[in-house]
């Protein structure tokens, strides 16, 4: 056998190794901190904002930067635990991991654009898509997370597809139809890491 092919079969079963293996690089309390910032964002827009289909930009500005303060906050936390640890799966895991759920922000955000951009009628469509897009991403990576991730997932998949059925006169748009999938979503989320991961662990 040569050297190139030992060194393929090699990487190969890293790779599986790593499929097998449990995501680590983030806790329950960055991901539920993302969960309290969207019921926060919520109750600022309650607070703020009187008619979201006429206050686009207000709008897209509170939850946008909410989810740049999560992304912000879990990404820190994964950047500095694989920074951290000596172990060489465990940073692929999380390569892996961030590789599996990156394409799902990068359309979250250019279906953004477009619609902001070019279709601002069918801007009442934004909270639902979003769901359903941060939904295929959690069934993306849930291989590498608690099995239960599945079922948040499905959670988000079946907020978003409620938003969009049912959300065409505006009430999408509505401070809780956000704040209660992301808030919840990801609070079920950190309670999923804690009880099956930190709390095993300890």
């Amino acid at each position: 056998m040569e050297l190139s092919d030992a060194l393929a079969q090699i990487t190969e079963i890293r790779e599986h190794i790593c499929r097998t293996e449990v995501f680590r690089g983030c806790r329950w309390l960055s991901i539920g901190f993302s969960g309290a910032l969207a019921l926060l964002a919520a109750a600022i827009q309650a607070g703020c904002i009187a008619e979201p289909e006429w206050q686009l930009a207000q709008y897209l500005t509170i939850w946008i930067g909410a989810a740049a303060l999560s992304v912000a906050a879990i990404g820190t936390e994964v950047w500095f635990r694989t920074r951290a640890t000596q172990s060489a799966v465990a940073r692929e895991t999380t390569r892996l991991a961030i590789e599996q759920f990156v394409p799902c922000v990068v359309a979250g955000g250019a279906v953004t654009a477009v619609i902001v951009w070019r279709a601002s009628e069918a801007a009442w469509m934004l909270p639902g898509l979003w769901a359903v897009i941060f939904s295929l991403g959690m069934f993306a990576t849930h291989r590498l997370l608690p099995r239960v991730v599945f079922w948040v997932g499905m959670f988000y998949l079946a907020c978003g597809a409620a938003a969009l059925a049912y959300g065409s006169d505006g009430a999408a748009l509505s401070p809780w139809v956000m704040g209660l999938t992301f808030g919840v979503g990801q609070l079920l989320l950190a309670a999923v890491f804690y009880f099956g991961q930190e709390r095993q662990s300890a």
